[in-house]
């Protein structure tokens, strides 16, 4: 056997290769990431019997591995060490994409001394669709311990290992940015309700601090008198402290976010010659301007002693942070006029429902061989559900009903979008799945973190009553033949997650007294007084009674039955609902 081939997966053992995929399904089994790499580590040894393990991952900001778990190392090492990507033994691998064996690491000069009984390593990268995302590194204190089977065996783990690896930091990305919302949401409601500025930028130091770990935190408001930033907050450490009172509007990086009107991120504030040295300690500097009415009003300045310290998420969040903090600075500045701001408020979100209402499309009429009806309650002012219907000079009607993440006006703005888009792409007559797929990678180009949308989208041709029905995220339609009503079995990913998402299509003959109907899940969500769901089931034997109603007597009685079961409260999410039904 060549020595330098790796092995195939015939070569291996039955019992390895049944060792190796009860590893890939235990380590899938779980989104948890700590989770994930404490069942590789354990099962990974029950075949290679390592005395130090750990999992390095790469920093794609500063290219550097930072441990993100480990047994056997210790505490400081994991805590402090940072490898560049391409130094020591786990920096080559992550380097060369390719295993690094050392039979004896006192003879090797990339070795990294991190524990003194070892004398082998062996150095895994973690590969994931071409793209190193890690280390995984064993240790022993035997010499020329790892054998190149180890090696070939740990390879083959490393890809699912890294697949594994990738979904649950997704994961713990998206459940990062749900409780950043969640915070955000939290910041808004408190300083909303604080009326003394000096109590509103108080309550905000403390709340960021959840967010981001900084150093100094400052908040500085424009005096348009004087034309100068005051520092009104200074924050190091969690204490108050004296700073500079006074910064000219074009000075510094504060200055550069209020005449950029936008967040300036500085990794490296050493080359940076906007940068005024107050704090010797400093080495990254994030500004976020606080604009009101598209006038800044004020700098909201964080910095760290990391280098690369802000991260576009820090970005993001501190400029969704900064929109409340600026409401909340002048509503305290201007509280004699909180009163007409509010009704103005009020006036502008009756305008927009209106105008939302306004531009509902209109339902077809009969001449597609269809009685139609749509209905909507909105949750809120603004609505986050939508339909639509488009028409084709082919005779063909397609029907969209769509669900954005959230509620309220970013919600509706986010509808729109989609709906706009749906209709520049309506005249290329594409499958309802080629539909979805289009609109999901559109939508993905302008990827707003945190939003996505379900959406049922089906092509209706009147001549020969086909319907092609695919589906993204989407509750699953119900469809009522025959007597009886079933759900359409299609499921798919919401757009506006996954660019590379494809979609499922299914096709039925309709015939006259055949209905259809699509949902949002602001109607099966809905609770009674003791927590039950309506739910899809209910839902489906409402429809299977009343099937012989006309789709607008069909619809109003799902809707009354809906709030009669929920006991008249208001609705918590939009509820949305498009009957369709042959004739």
């Amino acid at each position: 056997m060549d020595p330098t081939k790796p092995i195939s997966v015939s070569e291996l053992p039955a019992e390895v290769l049944s060792k190796m995929a009860e590893i890939g399904e235990t380590i899938n089994a779980s989104l948890d990431l700590d989770e994930v790499l404490s069942h590789a580590a354990a099962q990974i040894k029950s075949l290679i019997d390592y005395e130090v393990f750990a999992v390095a991952l790469v920093d794609e900001n500063s290219r550097e591995l930072i441990f993100r778990f480990a047994i056997g190392h210790r505490h400081e090492v994991v805590e402090n060490w940072r490898i560049p990507v391409g130094q020591g033994i786990i920096g080559t691998a992550a380097a060369t994409g390719r295993p690094v064996r050392v039979g004896d690491v006192r003879q090797d000069s990339r070795y990294l001394n991190a524990l003194d009984s070892v004398q082998s390593e062996l150095a895994v990268p973690l590969l994931l669709q071409g793209r190193v995302v890690g280390v995984l590194d064993i240790e022993s204190s035997q010499r020329d311990y790892f054998t190149r089977d180890q090696q070939n065996i740990l390879a083959m783990l490393a890809t699912r290992i890294a697949s594994a690896i990738e979904n649950a930091r997704l994961f713990e990305r998206a459940k990062h940015q749900a409780d950043t919302l969640l915070l955000l949401n939290e910041v808004a409601r408190e300083t909303n309700t604080l009326l003394d500025v000096e109590g509103v930028l108080r309550r905000a130091a403390e709340m960021v601090k959840r967010v981001i770990d900084y150093q100094i935190f400052a908040i500085l408001l424009y005096d348009e008198q004087a034309r100068v930033f005051r520092h009104k907050i200074n924050v190091k450490f969690g204490q108050r402290i004296q700073e500079r009172s006074v910064v000219a509007p074009h000075e510094g990086i504060v200055g550069a976010a209020a005449t950029l009107r936008r967040p300036v991120v500085v990794p490296d504030v050493s080359f940076d010659p906007r940068y005024i040295s107050l704090n010797a300690e400093t080495r990254s500097e994030l500004a976020i301007p606080l604009l009101y009415k598209n006038r800044v009003i004020g700098v909201m300045d964080i910095e760290s002693p990391q280098l690369n310290y802000f991260t576009p998420d820090h970005v993001q969040a501190l400029s969704i942070l900064g929109a409340h903090l600026a409401v909340s600075i002048e509503n305290a500045r201007l509280y004699e006029q909180v009163a007409k701001d509010e009704a103005r408020m009020e006036r502008d979100l009756t305008s927009a429902r209106r105008l939302q209402s306004a531009l509902l499309p209109p339902v077809p009429g009969k001449e597609y061989g269809l009685d139609i009806a749509a209905r909507v309650v909105s949750s809120r002012e603004l609505c986050g559900d939508l339909y639509d219907f488009l028409s084709h000079n082919s005779g063909e009607l397609d029907i969209a009903l769509g669900d954005v993440s959230g509620k309220g006006s970013a919600a509706a703005l986010y509808g729109a979008a989609g709906v706009g888009i749906l209709r520049s792409l309506s005249p290329q007559r594409m499958s309802p799945a080629k539909v979805l797929q289009k609109l999901n990678q559109v939508i993905c180009e302008r990827r707003i973190e945190g939003r996505f949308m379900t959406m049922c989208f089906m092509s209706w041709n009147p001549a020969d009553r086909v319907l092609r029905i695919a589906n993204a995220g989407q509750e699953q339609p119900l469809i009522f033949q025959g007597g009886k009503c079933e759900k359409i079995p299609l499921v798919g990913f919401p757009v506006g997650m996954f660019d590379d998402s494809t979609y499922d299509e299914m096709r039925f003959v309709l015939s006259p007294g055949d209905a259809l109907v699509l949902y949002s899940d602001g109607v099966t969500d809905v609770q009674d007084a003791a927590g039950q769901f309506y739910g899809w089931q209910r839902l489906r034997d409402k429809i299977s009674e009343h099937g012989d109603s006309s789709a607008a007597e069909l619809a109003d009685f799902l809707l009354a039955d809906v709030d009669e079961f929920s006991g008249g409260a208001h609705p918590f999410d939009d509820r949305t609902l498009v009957v369709l039904k042959v004739i």
